[in-house]
C-alpha cells in the first residue's frame, strides 16, 4: 500500500496523564508529521519523533482549567484523524482533575487481545474491559478518574493468530524464538492488535491510564531468578527480545504514564528539547539505554506516581528492579527502594500502591514462596537447590513471597505510614495488583493492635481477560483455605522462613471471572472505600453486557465494620 493510501493515525490517541491543568496525548502515526490536539478553541502541537520505523508523538496539553471537561479532536498536519467519521462512540473527551472530588480508580491485568466472537468467548471470556467501554459509551456506567493497567498489556510469548501470521510473513517461525516475539517491529503489531478493536481504542481516548509491565510484557517468569536470568542470557535471541520489548514499553505505556515534571526530567524525553520543528530519530539513545538498564537496573527508574484527588497512586516497578544474587534476592534494588521510601507519606486520604504482581498473597501460597526460596537458597545442597529450582519456575513461585527481605522492608514503610510517623495516616493503605488470574481481597488482621490507625489492603484484579485453567483455580482456592494450616506448618519447620510479623486475612474470594476492579473513594470524614469487581456476560446475537460480581464496603479505620465475617486464616496463621 503507498504512503499515500495509509491511514496517517495507525494508533490512538490514548489520553494518558490528566492532571489538574495538564494531559498528555499519545499517537502513532504513518509518516512524519506535526500532530495537534484542538479542544475549546485551544491547540497544542508537537511534532513526532522515531523509533526504530515508527513514528511517535506524545502532545501535552497545558493550561485548562480543572473539574472541566474537554471534548477533542486530533490532527496530523492539516487533516482531521479522530474521532473517527461515522464513529458509534460519543466524542473523546479530557476531565481535568478536581482535588475535591471523591476519586474513582478502575484497575485490572492480564489481557490477552483476540476477537470477540462466541468461539474466543467461549475459549477466553468475554473481555471486561471491552464490556465496560461498551458500557460507559451507553451512558449506563460512570467514568473513573483514572485506570492502572497493572502489567500483562501484551503477551509477548503466547501470540494469537493473527500475529503469527505477521511473523511469518517476515522469518521462520521454525527458528527460535519460534511465534514469540523477537524484534521492535513485531512488538510495534503486538500494541497495534491489542489496542485498536473500536470500543477499546475509545475508551483508551477518554480514561486517562497509568501502566505498568509485568513478566508477559517480555516474557513468562522474567527476572524470576538468577538461575533464570541466566539461562535466558545463554540464548542467541533473549538480548534482541529484551531491548526490543523495554524500548517498546517506553514508547507505547511509559512516556504516557509521566507527569511533565517527571517526563522533563527523563533522559532519552530531553533529547526532544529544543529539537527544532523536524522528527527527533531516537532509536540509537534508546537502545543504548535499554542495554544499559539490562547490566544495571538502578541506571533508570520505571516507577512513578500520579496525584489522584486527594489521594495518591505509587506505581512500582516489582520485576525490572529486582536484585537476584543467590546471596541477595529482593524485590527493589536500593535505589528503588529508596525512592518509594521518599513516596511514602501520609496526609492523604488514602494512599494507593500499584505493583503488578500482588503484596500479600493468599496465605497458604505466600508461604510456599517463603519455602521455595529457602529451599533454592545457596546454603542448600545442589539436588535441592536444583530441584527447588525447578518446582520455583515451574509453578510460578516469584511473587513477594519468593522476595523475602524485600517484602519485610516495605511492610515497615506501610507500617511507618499506618502509624502516622510520616504524616497524618490515611485512610487506608491499599496495595491494588494482577498477575495470578484471580482475584481476591485480603487485610490486615487487627491493625489498630499494631499500632495502625489505616486499614491495609490487598486488592486483587486479574484477569480481564485471559481466564485460569479450572484445575488450577481449586489450587488456588486451597492455598486460600484447606492448605493453610499445613502450610503454615512446613513454614515453621523450614529454616530460612520467619512468621509474618503483620499477619493478614483473605476476606473476600477468590472470583475466577475475567474482571475489571474499581476502588470508589468516599473522601467524606469517615474515609469509607468501596471495591468493586465487575465482568461481562456475553449475550446471543448482541454485544455483552456488565454484571457486578462483588462490591465490598470497606468503613474508616475508627467505624470499621464488615458485613459478613471474614474468613478463618491470617496470613498463613489459623484463628
Amino acid at each position: 500500500m503507498s504512503t499515500s493510501q495509509r491511514d496517517p493515525l495507525v494508533l490512538g490517541p490514548l489520553l494518558r496523564f490528566v492532571g489538574e491543568h495538564n494531559a498528555s496525548i499519545w499517537v502513532e502515526t504513518a509518516d512524519a508529521a506535526t500532530v495537534s490536539v484542538r479542544a475549546d478553541g485551544l491547540t497544542w502541537s508537537a511534532p513526532t519523533f522515531r523509533v526504530e520505523e515508527h513514528h511517535y508523538a506524545l502532545v501535552l496539553l497545558d493550561e485548562l482549567e480543572p473539574g472541566r471537561t474537554y471534548d477533542y479532536e486530533v490532527l496530523i498536519g492539516d487533516e482531521p484523524v479522530w474521532p473517527l467519521p461515522d464513529s458509534p462512540f460519543p466524542a473523546s473527551s479530557i476531565a481535568t482533575l478536581d482535588h475535591a472530588r471523591p476519586t474513582t480508580l478502575a484497575f485490572g491485568s492480564c489481557r490477552t487481545s483476540v476477537p470477540h466472537d462466541a468461539e474466543h468467548h467461549r475459549s477466553h471470556g468475554v473481555d471486561a474491559l471491552r464490556t465496560m467501554a461498551l458500557s460507559l459509551a451507553k451512558g449506563e456506567s460512570s467514568r473513573p478518574h483514572a485506570l492502572a493497567l497493572l502489567g500483562d498489556q501484551v503477551y509477548a510469548d503466547e501470540t494469537n493468530p493473527q500475529m503469527h501470521d505477521f511473523i511469518a510473513a517476515r522469518r521462520d517461525i521454525d527458528e527460535p524464538p519460534y511465534t514469540e516475539i523477537k524484534d521492535y517491529a513485531e512488538y510495534a503489531e503486538l500494541y497495534r492488535l491489542a489496542w485498536s478493536e473500536p470500543a477499546i481504542r475509545w475508551v483508551l481516548s477518554c480514561v486517562p491510564s497509568a501502566m505498568i509491565f509485568d513478566d508477559h510484557d517480555i516474557r513468562d517468569d522474567w527476572n524470576t531468578s538468577w538461575s533464570w536470568h541466566q539461562e535466558m542470557n545463554a540464548t542467541p535471541w533473549w538480548h534482541e527480545r529484551l531491548i526490543a520489548g523495554l524500548c517498546s514499553y517506553w514508547v507505547y505505556q511509559h512516556i504516557g504514564n509521566l507527569a511533565p515534571e517527571e517526563l522533563a526530567a527523563d533522559e532519552i524525553w530531553s533529547l526532544l528539547d529544543g529539537a527544532g520543528p523536524g522528527e527527533v530519530d531516537l532509536t540509537h539513545e534508546l537502545r543504548s539505554l535499554v542495554a544499559r538498564v539490562d547490566r544495571d537496573p538502578e541506571a533508570y527508574r520505571w516507577s512513578y506516581t500520579r496525584a489522584l484527588g486527594r489521594s495518591r497512586l505509587i506505581m512500582l516497578d516489582s520485576r525490572a528492579a529486582r536484585v537476584l544474587e543467590p546471596h541477595r534476592r529482593s524485590m527493589l534494588d536500593d535505589v528503588e527502594l529508596a525512592w518509594l521510601d521518599e513516596k511514602m507519606t501520609g496526609d492523604l486520604s488514602h494512599l494507593f500502591i500499584g505493583t503488578s504482581l500482588p503484596f500479600l498473597l493468599p496465605p497458604g501460597l505466600h508461604d510456599a514462596e517463603a519455602i521455595s526460596e529457602s529451599l533454592a537458597g545457596p546454603n542448600r545442597s545442589g539436588p535441592v537447590r536444583r530441584a527447588s529450582e525447578l518446582v520455583r519456575q515451574t509453578v510460578d513461585l516469584e511473587h513477594w513471597g519468593a522476595f523475602q527481605s524485600g517484602f519485610v522492608e516495605v511492610f515497615d514503610l506501610v507500617m511507618s505510614v499506618a502509624r502516622g510517623e510520616r504524616g497524618e495516616a490515611p485512610a487506608s493503605i491499599t496495595f491494588l495488583s494482577g498477575d495470578v488470574h484471580n482475584s481476591y481481597v485480603a487485610e490486615v488482621s487487627d491493625p489498630a493492635a499494631q499500632g495502625s490507625h489505616s486499614r491495609i489492603v490487598q486488592a486483587v484484579c486479574s484477569p480481564i481477560r485471559n481466564p485460569m485453567p479450572r484445575g488450577v483455580r481449586v489450587l488456588m482456592s486451597q492455598m486460600t483455605k484447606s492448605l493453610v494450616r499445613p502450610m503454615r506448618w512446613l513454614a515453621q519447620r523450614t529454616t530460612g522462613v520467619e512468621d509474618p510479623q503483620h499477619p493478614w486475612r483473605v476476606t473476600d474470594g477468590p472470583w475466577f471471572d475475567n474482571n475489571l476492579a474499581y476502588a470508589e473513594v468516599d473522601d467524606d470524614e469517615g474515609g469509607g472505600m468501596t471495591l468493586r469487581w465487575v465482568t461481562g456476560d456475553a449475550v446471543a446475537g448482541g454485544e455483552p453486557v456488565l454484571r457486578t460480581v462483588a462490591t465490598i464496603h470497606m468503613e474508616g479505620l475508627a467505624g470499621a465494620d464488615r458485613s459478613r465475617p471474614p474468613q478463618e486464616h491470617v496470613g498463613g496463621i489459623p484463628q
